[in-house]
């Protein structure tokens, strides 16, 4: 029942040759498993439970799941009147990839946690992530009513279409469809959904999420590390600008470097430090490209026939001498650049802000959500706009202090541990407030525990409502733009 619950329904014409589902960048196109009709939507959820009640009562679906009658049963539903085209032109090797994928995702639902002292003796099951990992909490809220909260900080769904682009057009039709219905559920079932960002907030619409489910609530993380760069940006070499993060395609150093040769030409002293890693081979051959193209457009200089050349551009990463943290690879520059064509919640860029930095970033993701009007935000792939704004903050040290200042201060109100813990604790009051399940909390003798329940637990209202966000820190603000910076 459940592959033909993937396969029916036209899954995923459009991902087959990535014309019109999605756009890494942005937000996606028609997304299967968004806006299901009841039928479907029930016949997916009642395909999915059966499966977790036969685990139950087997012992497991791991065999079974890879064996040939459920590829034949897969084979059969992508033959089925109503199948996608790309479906129907699923082959054995493209069966046996969808039947390994789907039983590693399926494979929660074979784990011993069925009982009353299992996932049934839990208040609330949180998941940190959507997809397979929210299976678990699926199945609590299915068996025992115990309610789910999930939190997605970058959108698993997005995710899966960005990782598989080498798959063939009817794998990736069949498991997009799948995923799709997958998300689609788990938002359904959800008493909250807490997307990290209003960029991850659209992709959770578009897949079905319920807008009154919805609470943003950004990531946190620790500033304390940032804490003696932040309270001292004189420190900062005016003449050095600073790139950090993981070294890859998506980051575009390639535009970074020719940008960075125009600032060159309008600010002479001015050098970059390239901070990061590859974190794989394909990082690894995109960090020897970048390091030939910096020595083709940069030159070794000179001062005279018998100094040394130096290179403006320094590639290095954190963990040496010269930058043992990730704060001292900030406090390096008095300018920070992101230059990403595709991006999720940038965490270098807040780090950035922590840092007391003023930055130039391209408007990819959450970019414009978490600078606000704090920072300088040019398109992507645009080395001229780029270089431009560069310019601006180096050639005005006044600007990069307010700018910095102010960024520091919206992320120490925005994305510090402490408003993480302080939404969800009160998003927990809440949702344990909504939900009829209620357990007797017993001490080491057996007898009633006082005061274990908080009393907002007993009384349903949004514990979160009295944190507003100030009015200067809010995403609306104004942007300031390269084009403004020249003006």
């Amino acid at each position: 029942a459940l592959p033909d619950a993937h396969a029916a329904g036209g899954a995923d014409e459009d991902h087959r040759g990535g014309r019109s589902g999605t756009h890494p960048g942005g937000t996606p196109g028609p997304l299967p498993g968004a806006g299901l009709a009841a039928p479907e939507a029930d016949r997916f959820a009642n395909a999915l439970y059966g499966l977790a009640e036969l685990a139950r009562d087997e012992g497991g679906l791991v065999s079974a799941l890879r064996s040939e009658p459920a590829v034949r049963a897969l084979e059969r539903a992508c033959r089925a009147p109503g199948a996608g085209r790309a479906a129907r032109e699923a082959r054995v090797p493209d069966l046996l990839a969808v039947a390994a994928h789907l039983e590693r995702a399926l494979r929660p639902l074979s784990l011993d946690w069925y009982g009353r002292d299992g996932l049934g003796a839990v208040d609330l099951c949180h998941a940190a992530s959507g997809g397979p990992a929210a299976l678990p909490g699926l199945l609590a809220h299915h068996f025992f009513g115990v309610p789910l909260l999930v939190t997605e900080y970058g959108v698993r769904l997005r995710t899966h279409y960005l990782t598989r682009p080498d798959a063939s057009p009817a794998v990736r039709s069949l498991l997009a469809a799948f995923h799709g219905r997958l998300a689609a559920e788990t938002y359904r079932r959800a008493t909250f959904v807490t997307p990290g960002n209003t960029h991850a907030r659209r992709w959770q619409e578009r897949c079905g999420a319920d807008r009154a489910k919805l609470r943003t609530v950004y990531p946190g993380m620790d500033a304390a590390p940032f804490a003696e760069v932040g309270e001292s940006p004189e420190c900062a070499d005016p003449h050095t600008l600073v790139w950090a993060g993981r070294i890859e395609p998506a980051k575009d150093l390639v535009s970074l470097l020719h940008a960075f040769a125009e600032v060159r030409k309008a600010e002479p002293r001015t050098r970059l430090r390239v901070v990061g890693a590859p974190a794989d081979a394909e990082g690894t051959a995109y960090l020897a490209h970048c390091r030939a193209l910096a020595a083709h457009l940069f030159p070794d200089e000179a001062d005279g026939p018998h100094a040394v050349g130096d290179n403006p551009v320094s590639f290095e990463e954190i963990g040496g001498p010269d930058l043992p943290t990730p704060a001292d690879a900030y406090a390096a520059g008095a300018v920070t650049v992101l230059s990403s064509v595709v991006e999720g919640f940038p965490v270098g860029l807040v780090e950035a802000m922590f840092s007391g930095r003023a930055t130039v970033s391209t408007d990819v993701g959450a970019v414009v959500e978490v600078i606000g009007g704090t920072g300088l935000v040019v398109p992507p792939r645009n080395p001229r706009a780029l270089a431009e704004a560069c310019v601006s903050l180096l050639r005005d040290p006044a600007r990069r202090e307010r700018l910095g200042a102010a960024a520091r201060a919206r992320a120490l109100e925005l994305f510090t541990v402490e408003q993480n813990i302080a939404a969800f604790n009160g998003l927990y009051l809440e949702t344990v407030a909504r939900t009829p399940l209620r357990r007797p909390r017993l001490d080491d003798t057996g007898g009633l525990l006082p005061f274990a329940v908080p009393a907002e637990a007993h009384v349903a209202g949004n514990w979160t409502a009295g944190r507003a966000t100030p009015t200067w820190a809010r995403p609306a603000a104004a942007r300031a733009t390269a084009t403004e910076a020249v003006r």
